[in-house]
């Protein structure tokens, strides 16, 4: 959803592109440091310091938003970069999700492993299909619907961080509302691959 409205974006993003593109650093250190702070909000999660993790979190991917802004602002849009992108954000997110699974949630419904594990599927599902579809050729532009894309991901794993600054227990319900939505995204964008 986030993802179609990014045009709305575009003058924000500039400014901020203009900013960061002249501290110096490329745009693939930006997205290697991404991977820097995922690893420290793992590290946090596992010994459940959650006011870091959600810091650590929030300046991973704060990064991650960088390194393509200064990508475009400086004329450094690389394939290499594209490619280095998609997989940190892929690493982080596996990191959070293996940090999450470190924690003793109680269980709703079904396992708290379960849904974690279902999550995380989803996350990368919801990914794949629109990779795949480029590949394969079945749709002549980057498939960007989906009602709950990456951004929407972002902001309930921060959520989810927040919450449990104050209770750990509740992790579980945001959690699994990130395994339905971004399960029921990656169906969605198989649909509108194949219809």
């Amino acid at each position: 959803m986030l993802e179609e409205k990014r045009e709305k974006f575009k003058k924000i993003e500039e400014k901020i592109g203009r900013i960061f593109s002249k501290l110096g650093a490329s745009p693939n250190q930006y997205t290697l440091n991404s991977i820097v702070f995922g690893i420290f909000c793992f590290v946090s999660l596992v010994y459940r310091n959650f006011i870091l993790a959600l810091i650590f979190f929030l300046i991973s991917a704060f990064l991650d938003f960088i390194d393509g802004v200064v990508a475009r602002y400086s004329g450094k849009v690389t394939k290499v970069g594209a490619y280095l992108d998609t997989i940190s954000d892929r690493f982080v997110e596996g990191l959070i999700f293996l940090g999450v699974l470190s924690l003793p949630l109680p269980k709703f419904i079904i396992e708290a492993k379960y849904w974690i594990f279902l999550a995380f599927f989803g996350s990368l599902m919801t990914t794949y299909a629109k990779a795949a579809a480029k590949e394969k050729e079945l749709v002549s532009q980057e498939l960007k619907k989906g009602f709950f894309g990456r951004g929407e991901r972002m902001i309930l794993l921060s959520i989810t961080l927040f919450v449990g600054i104050f209770n750990q227990n509740l992790i579980i319900y945001p959690i699994s509302l990130l395994a339905i939505f971004s399960n029921l995204t990656a169906i969605q964008r198989i649909f509108l691959t194949l219809k």
